[in-house]
């Protein structure tokens, strides 16, 4: 079968490698891929936010499934644009989309639902925001209401930090229409677990854990990234909890979707903090995890198309899902000034010289006369290891072969 993936990062990338392992796979397309996606699949200069181009393409190709990477063609509405064609495609229509699309609606979804978030309000008024500062404790958090690529979210600890994030949002348009509404939203305590869900129209099924560190620096320091590394699993989420997230989150989750009348076949990725009050939801998002999908499709070892076509046709169990007890660690590598900027057309040397087993995805790259940056994180170094320090010793001691100007990355992920 011809599958078409939509995307052009490191996410993509590590689901164009998984894809290429099924036997069921003839070729791959991908739109628009990047530098080492082009090794495994042929790229075609389709930006993601084209959904004409994109549906035009598959249309033109036969594509026999399609799945979808980002969050924009998803919120944009590409899946029921390709259903509406009788094209077969991975993820949640536009209206179950609106769940990462808006963090207003995905709250209010919270709220309906009695799934348990942070105590939150809604602006979009420069004033009443600032006002709005007094109902809560420091420290709190601001996000811009739309999509903001993973950057859209600070912490601030003191009225003079939230007044200004406020006014950089609403005001000054530093993440354009996507800030023109906020969330000022209660600070949770605790520890951060992503966990990632395949759900269909009666079943919500959680993959294996993981846990995502966004901040820049090592120690948690720094400002908000879409994310510097990744463990999995996670060791937080224990057997018990895991029973709990079950119990008060993704039942009423599907009960949501299913009321809500969702025709959602994807992903539902969920932001998760353990509280001592137990886990609460942070946030959702509608497809896979960057970089958690780097380190959960190495520990998958079931045929990647199977899960994709059993999940649309309602049919999946979760004895369809089989997994690696090795443990997988990725690390980051990204230029000089991410997040705030990103450079492109530096050299990148050392890939040659990586170990076989390391696992490279690329994140932001081009082919020119020779790979360059093109983007602000550039690759995730991967590798599988039992135990943890096993996984961390192979990727840190890669890392060292590794080279472009302004090349930062995080010492301490899984320590």
């Amino acid at each position: 079968m011809k599958v078409l993936v939509i995307g052009g990062g490191a996410r993509e990338h590590a689901l164009v490698w998984k894809l290429s392992q099924s036997p069921k796979v003839t070729k791959i397309f991908a739109a628009p891929g990047n530098g080492g996606i082009a090794q495994l699949a042929q790229c075609v200069p389709v930006p993601e936010t084209d959904l004409d181009g994109l549906l035009t393409f598959a249309l033109r190709e036969k594509i026999d499934l399609t799945v979808v990477g980002p969050e924009v063609p998803l919120v944009a509405g590409v899946v029921d644009r390709f259903k509406a064609n009788g094209l077969q495609i991975f993820g949640p229509d536009q209206k179950g989309a609106r769940l990462e699309g808006s963090k207003k609606y995905a709250k209010e979804f919270m709220l309906k639902y009695q799934i348990p978030t942070a105590q939150y309000a809604a602006y979009d008024n420069l004033n009443e925001a600032c006002a709005g500062l007094e109902q809560f404790a420091f420290p709190l958090v601001i996000k811009a209401d739309g999509l903001a690529a993973g950057k859209g979210v600070v912490i601030c600890h003191r009225k003079e930090e939230a007044t200004a994030a406020i006014k950089s949002m609403i005001e000054d348009g530093k993440f354009g229409a996507a800030g023109k509404e906020i969330i000022i939203e209660e600070f949770l305590e605790g520890v951060e677990a992503s966990l990632l869900c395949l759900v269909t129209a009666d079943k919500i099924i959680p993959l294996e854990s993981a846990g995502d560190y966004k901040r820049l620096l090592d120690h948690d320091q720094g400002p908000n990234t879409g994310g510097m590394g990744c463990v999995s699993p996670n060791k937080t989420l224990t057997p018990s909890l895991m029973a709990a997230i079950e119990r008060e989150i993704l039942k009423p989750a599907l009960k949501g979707i299913q009321a809500e009348m969702m025709d959602y076949k994807g992903i539902l990725f969920i932001g998760l903090m353990i509280t001592a009050q137990g886990p609460k939801v942070l946030e959702f998002n509608v497809r896979f995890g960057d970089p958690e999908t780097e380190v959960l499709l190495p520990r998958l070892e079931t045929d990647l198309v199977d899960l994709f076509l059993k999940t649309i046709q309602g049919t999946i169990t979760r004895e369809d899902l089989v997994w690696s007890q090795k443990t997988c660690l990725g690390v980051v590598l990204a230029t000089a000034g991410y997040p705030e900027s990103s450079g492109s057309g530096q050299a990148i040397t050392g890939l040659d010289e990586v170990d076989a087993e390391i696992m490279l995805f690329h994140a932001g790259t081009k082919r020119e006369d020779q790979l360059v940056t093109n983007g602000g994180r550039v690759l995730a170094v991967v590798a599988l290891g039992d135990p943890l320090d096993q996984a961390r010793t192979k990727v840190y001691s890669n890392i060292k072969k590794i080279h472009f100007d302004g090349m930062q990355y995080r010492t301490d992920i899984g320590r």
